[in-house]
């Protein structure tokens, strides 16, 4: 297959650009349904003019597709490989967009959401595990984030052009906002035909000297004999046979524990994007003009306009980790987007409790407010974390398997939200605020640091053991540091003599308690 002949930090980019590509159609596909769903407009008459019951489902039913999707990648991403799934996550959503666009009954529409999820499961699941197994660990941080500054401008053109849609007449109204999602899935599949695999999953499968001139052409070298072509394969070949010593992998590893501890790993994988969603985020992202209109009392074009700018707002905070994520690191930022995520939901609810006009512009704020924090923290974080925390052996399977719960988790916000609304209204914002003041001594107590660090040292995070896996003794939660070639195979030979001294005394109870039965 013809790959695009650039090199180095340009091929680096490339992949970057494929990677955002995907995340752009994301955040379309997050944001087109806002502007249309909750209106007396020509789609709310096109479709029975849903209630708010039905309003969460259409929308939500999306998340379910997508959750479809990550299970997929979770049984047969590994074997596909990450490009390849990439692929095909943007030929499902192409269908799946023919599908929506063309739709007359809600039995099409949901149909069509559920597609289209399903594309976007393969994506969300592959493309971080894609970007952080082609980028090296010093900017690897500042890339992955810079895929949730795309998913926000799709969010932030979502929601304009629905905004612009809204004053044209006729079916086109909603058609051309769903439809036009279309071009983006086709850019993610042109992109991905001229890039190669990741090194790390050609390795993986046998696939050894492609893997050596993706690293060539990675490292920007002419020789897949170079010193550092060679280093960087060293090091993936000591990863993957530590990590392989078991033989073939089998599910019942993702519970393992030990040294090398994928149970924890798949903990926050899952734990980091449950958090993420009962920020409240998707509250706002997915909702917000139903959000300004039956809580705060707006009307339905002023709901649009703040809505729009709400998502501008969150575009312009989502920059800040460019600059961050790889200077002070995962965790700080986590935390402090945390402690003002619950900050802010807690005085809009004070606010709006008051039941003024003058009370609900300042709750408005508030949610601008929340939307800056979101944006530091916990927007690009949850997609970046799960990529990095895994090991190459359960990397996909870890990245699905947490984008599967991140979708869950987005369905029942989503489909809960209208009706919470309506039954409870300013109430709900106490929900969730509680929710993320516990997210800040849980990131402090149980999540590792890794800022900088190759992936070949991140698989060295759990050596230290105990109830927090280190992370509460160690300064910062850094629990590890990057590794030399000796110092890795030095630590590959020590895992392996505990493993085996764990054998002989597992080997030497059973042989007492048989003893003890005779």
């Amino acid at each position: 297959m013809w790959i695009l002949p650039v090199r180095g930090k340009y091929m680096v980019w490339a992949i970057t650009a494929c990677c955002c590509q995907g995340f752009l159609l994301l955040g379309y596909d997050q944001g087109v349904m806002s502007g249309i769903i909750g209106a007396d407009n020509q789609f709310g008459m096109d479709f029975g003019n849903p209630n708010p019951t039905d309003q969460g489902t259409i929308v939500a039913i999306y998340d379910i597709g997508c959750a479809i999707g990550s299970l997929i990648v979770f049984f047969f991403g590994e074997a596909i490989g990450r490009k390849k799934m990439i692929m095909a996550g943007a030929s499902t959503m192409l269908v799946g967009t023919v599908i929506l666009t063309s739709s007359t009954t809600r039995a099409q529409l949901y149909v069509g959401r559920i597609v289209t999820g399903i594309g976007n499961g393969f994506n969300s699941s592959s493309i971080p595990v894609y970007q952080s197994e082609t980028c090296s660990g010093k900017i690897r941080g500042m890339l992955v984030c810079l895929n949730s500054t795309v998913t926000i401008i799709g969010l932030v053109i979502a929601y304009w052009l629905d905004y612009g849609m809204s004053f044209v007449s006729g079916p086109v109204q909603w058609r051309l906002p769903i439809g036009f999602q279309a071009f983006f899935a086709l850019c993610l599949l042109l992109q991905g035909m001229v890039l190669p695999d990741s090194p790390r999953w050609l390795m993986a499968h046998g696939h050894v000297e492609e893997a050596e001139r993706v690293i060539a052409i990675l490292e920007d070298k002419d020789d897949i004999n170079h010193p550092d072509v060679l280093r960087v394969k060293k090091e993936i070949e000591i990863s993957l046979e530590q990590e392989s010593a078991g033989g073939p992998f089998r599910y019942r590893e993702l519970l393992q524990g030990g040294p090398i501890g994928n149970f924890r790993r798949i903990c926050l994988c899952i734990g980091i994007n449950v958090m993420q969603q009962f920020t409240g985020s998707n509250m706002i992202n997915y909702l917000a003009p139903i959000v300004y209109q039956n809580t705060m009392g707006l009307s339905r074009n002023l709901s649009l306009i703040l809505g729009g700018f709400t998502s501008v707002t969150y575009m312009f905070a989502s920059f800040i980790p460019l600059w961050t994520v790889d200077r002070f690191g995962r965790r700080p930022l986590l935390m402090i987007s945390a402690a003002g995520l619950s900050t802010c939901f807690i005085i809009a609810a004070i606010l709006l409790s008051t039941g003024s006009r003058h009370a609900a512009f300042g709750a408005t704020a508030m949610v601008f407010v929340f939307q800056i924090f979101l944006g530091i923290g916990f927007l690009p974080i949850p997609w970046l974390y799960p990529a990095e925390i895994s090991t190459t052996r359960i990397r996909a399977r870890g990245s699905s398997i947490s984008s599967f719960f991140n979708w869950m988790c987005v369905f029942a916000v989503v489909e809960m939200t209208p009706p919470a609304i309506a039954n409870i209204s300013w109430r709900v914002f106490i929900i969730f605020a509680i929710f993320n003041a516990l997210w800040v001594p849980i990131v402090y107590f149980f999540f590792p640091e890794t800022r900088g660090l190759e992936l070949e040292a991140i698989d060295h995070i759990f050596e230290k053991g105990g109830i927090t896996g280190g992370v509460y003794g160690s300064k910062g939660g850094r629990t590890t540091q990057n590794m030399t070639l000796e110092q890795q195979e030095k630590s590959r030979d020590l895992l392996k003599s505990k493993e085996n001294k764990e054998l002989e005394d597992k080997e030497e109870i059973e042989h007492r308690d048989q003893s003890v039965v005779v």
